[in-house]
């Protein structure tokens, strides 16, 4: 019989998302507060022997999936594929969107705090330092994904699926896509486009007033300061992946120094950034920038198509690479129907729902299955897919691609940013 654990005897991860690099809100600061100071009761775990057992035990069960609900391709995605396919596996499936991921984990903390056995979320899209704080509490079921079917067509050798932000996934959650940070420009505008992140802000230095990014703790921002720290350090590889404060001393100063450096020439002197990608998005769409990015670089084929962003955008290609992540599903412990969040998890890794997802017209997230244990029908799904006129293949833009820092990393980096940078000019 195979019990999933919730995670309370693991490793402790280092700990912190992909999906908003910020301090903990104040709520799941308490919710950690209490369950270090006290012992909840251990949500019941089910015990399945098989994935038979599994599939019968999920019908008729209702799987609510929280996700960030500002992704509007993400919510069609689910509402118009991924819902309907689940209802013919006999798994009613809900979206619950959510402002922040973190709303969702501080959920889940308070339900493990007080013992929950039966929670209102069943599955999370999550990664990054909301994967690794909710590992670090016991938020999330654990050992169930060597169940799944769907896991056998991945790569388990692929260091993307096996750490999150520097946390190890120890099958605590499943694959969901992969991601690759990427800067887009208006080519009708910049002729001479720079090909390395070094030119880029030379370039902005050059051109004042048309570059700027949002300010960390945004996602966008945040992965952009860590980009520049790359590239400052001499290149990712001299930058620990694990954080040690003596690295960081070491090596931020000549981070902060760069981008204080560059300030003066951002959109609005610098004065003010973008709070949010979107802010930056609106900027790009409206001609006040010629730049912008994105750690989705499917959506620009939708946006260049309806005409939001202009005809001429296209991928900047780095010649370093930029950083790659892969996002997950998580189960959490507290949840009362694993055994439906399980055949949807392994729904979604099925190569006719990676490759829907992969279709720009409908998501364009990249796929995580290894396309080399696809038999040909499944290889057929994806090779049939539109190419985009605007974005590269995840093959190219995922050439020289670094890794994530461990999620330590990310709240130090911003607090010395809005320090340093923001108030300290």
């Amino acid at each position: 019989m195979r019990r999933f654990g919730t995670g309370l005897t693991r490793r402790a991860p280092h700990s912190t998302r992909r999906r908003r690099f910020s301090t903990l809100m104040a709520g799941v600061g308490a919710a950690l507060l209490a369950l270090s100071a006290c012992s909840a009761p251990a949500p019941a775990q089910q015990d399945f022997a098989s994935w038979d057992q599994v599939v019968a035990d999920a019908q008729g069960q209702t799987v609510r999936l929280w996700m960030y609900g500002g992704e509007e391709q993400g919510n069609a995605y689910v509402d118009k594929t991924l819902i309907p396919a689940a209802a013919r596996l006999g798994v009613t499936l809900q979206r619950v969107p959510v402002a922040d991921t973190k709303d969702a984990l501080n959920r889940v903390l308070t339900e493990v705090q007080a013992g929950t056995r039966d929670g209102t979320v069943d599955l999370v899209w999550v990664n990054g330092d909301n994967f690794g704080t909710g590992q670090q509490a016991g938020a999330w079921s654990c050992g169930w994904t060597d169940l799944l079917p769907n896991m056998g067509l991945t790569n388990p050798a692929d260091p993307l699926l096996a750490n999150d932000f520097g946390t190890p996934v120890d099958g605590c959650e499943a694959p969901w896509h992969k991601a690759q940070f990427t800067i887009a420009y208006n080519s009708a505008t910049v002729t001479d486009p720079p090909h390395t992140l070094a030119g880029l802000l030379d370039w902005a230095q050059e051109h004042p007033g048309r570059f700027t990014y949002p300010a960390p703790p945004d996602f966008t921002g945040s992965v952009f300061t860590r980009e520049v720290l790359n590239s400052v350090s001499g290149g990712y590889q001299n930058v620990p992946l694990q954080y040690d404060q003596k690295a960081f001393d070491r090596l931020t100063p000549a981070l902060y120094s760069r981008l204080k450096e560059l300030a003066p020439a951002l959109w609005r002197q610098g004065k003010t950034y973008p709070k949010t990608s979107a802010e930056l998005n609106a900027l790009y769409a409206g001609g006040q920038v010629d730049f912008t990015m994105t750690y989705g670089p499917a959506e620009l084929t939708k946006l260049v198509a309806d005409g939001t962003y202009p005809a001429a955008t296209q991928v900047l290609t780095l010649t370093e690479g930029t950083v790659g992540n892969a996002s997950f599903l998580a189960m959490p412990a507290t949840s009362g129907h694993q055994a439906g969040a399980m055949v949807v998890a392994n729904l979604a890794l099925s190569p006719e729902q990676q490759a829907a997802k992969a279709d720009s017209r409908v998501w364009g997230q990249f796929t995580v299955l290894d396309t080399a244990k696809l038999d040909p029908a499944q290889r057929a799904l994806f090779a049939k897919l539109p190419q985009s006129p605007v974005v590269p293949s995840y093959e190219v833009l995922s050439q020289n691609a670094s890794p994530e820092l461990s999620a330590a990393w990310v709240p130090a980096l911003d607090d010395a940013w809005r320090r340093l940078v923001l108030t300290g000019r």
